[in-house]
């Protein structure tokens, strides 16, 4: 299985763990990050360094025939990418949250959705769930590009488009802008933890899911370091982005220690935090970290899964990159988000 930079297709077989359609995991095999890609184009050169206040719930309603899996593109000047939307059955009665899903390297938007099974959740809990998908001719593997120095940033690159394409859809649908949602796997978690530091003012709380955290990497050689050991990363000040980070601690392709360092980037390391044991018998055992703030919120969890490989932790074998045994991701994830609306600045 290859990780955060390029991954092999696997996928869940009978068993309670992920199946490798040939090959080793990328720590046994020495394969490497895939940096063969074309620029794609700064699609925000136009925006100004301010935060961008959150946008007013569109007037616009959906039809209630307008649901279901649905395929988009975004463009932007010479930047094109496609996605999938689902659209709940309840669209169209009020605003409603939006989860932006980044899917890991080979993946795209119909095998992460089969995988995560999101979109279950989204008609369970009434949101939309977006799916962007990288093109091959940005990263052949269809990784998104968290280690290149352009796209870790508000304004540039991937992060611009990405924050595009989730601000066209809250203006073609009613979305409430206090509960937009990013979340990802491997390197579209590595992305998501970018993209909730970039865009404090879009994303109310961000999901990183075997990932790395902001500034991990900014070349292959750095970020082949952090994908092993999973080192320090230097922060200023915490961002303070609401953040569930869940990582298994026998992944052999992102080291467990990143799922540390996200939280840490998220909310610094002298929280109050709470560790619970929990789990067993034929569901993975795991230890949950509940990072809280002064006033007893719980600003971060951190769910380490005991056994677990570089997969999505209970999700589904209809899709790549999964772990059935794991405790469900997507529940706690979701779980997590909707707790966490914008909050309304002092």
């Amino acid at each position: 299985m290859r990780g955060a930079g390029v991954e092999a297709g696997t996928r869940a077989g009978t068993g309670s763990e992920p199946t490798q359609n040939g090959g080793q995991y990328a720590a046994e095999a020495g394969e490497i990050i895939d940096v063969e890609m074309h620029e794609i184009a700064d699609t925000a050169k136009h925006e100004s360094g301010k935060r961008d206040a959150p946008q007013s719930v569109p007037q616009q309603t959906r039809p209630a025939a307008d649901t279901g899996f649905t395929a988009g593109h975004y463009a932007d000047g010479s930047t094109r990418r496609d996605y999938k939307l689902y659209i709940p059955p309840a669209a169209g009665t009020g605003p409603l949250p939006l989860v932006v899903m980044l899917h890991g390297c080979t993946q795209d938007p119909d095998d992460f959705a089969a995988g995560t099974q999101m979109n279950d959740a989204g008609l369970a809990h009434d949101f939309f769930v977006l799916y962007p998908a990288q093109s091959q001719r940005a990263n052949p593997q269809r990784c998104w590009n968290w280690f290149k120095h352009n796209h870790q940033v508000r304004g540039r690159g991937e992060p611009a488009m990405l924050a595009g394409m989730t601000r066209q859809i809250m203006a073609k649908y009613a979305i409430d802008p206090e509960r937009v949602y990013i979340a990802g796997l491997s390197a579209g978690g590595a992305m998501a933890a970018i993209m909730g530091e970039a865009y404090p003012d879009l994303y109310a709380a961000v999901g990183v899911h075997s990932g790395l955290a902001s500034g991990a990497a900014a070349d292959l050689p750095s970020a082949l370091a952090a994908m092993k050991g999973g080192g320090m990363v230097s922060h200023g000040a915490a961002s303070g982005v609401p953040t569930i980070v869940f990582h298994g601690d026998a992944d052999a392709t992102v080291h467990h220690g990143n799922g540390q360092q996200v939280i840490n980037a998220a909310v610094g390391t002298g929280s109050t935090m709470k560790d619970e044991r929990l789990g067993g018998g034929e569901q993975r055992a795991y230890t949950r970290h509940v990072h809280r703030a002064a006033d007893g919120r719980a600003m971060a969890e951190y769910w380490l899964v005991h056994g677990a490989p570089h997969a999505w932790s209970g999700g589904s074998r209809r899709g790549s990159y999964t772990d059935e045994r794991g405790p469900d991701a997507t529940q706690e994830m979701v779980r997590f988000f909707l707790e966490h609306p914008r909050r309304p600045k002092n």
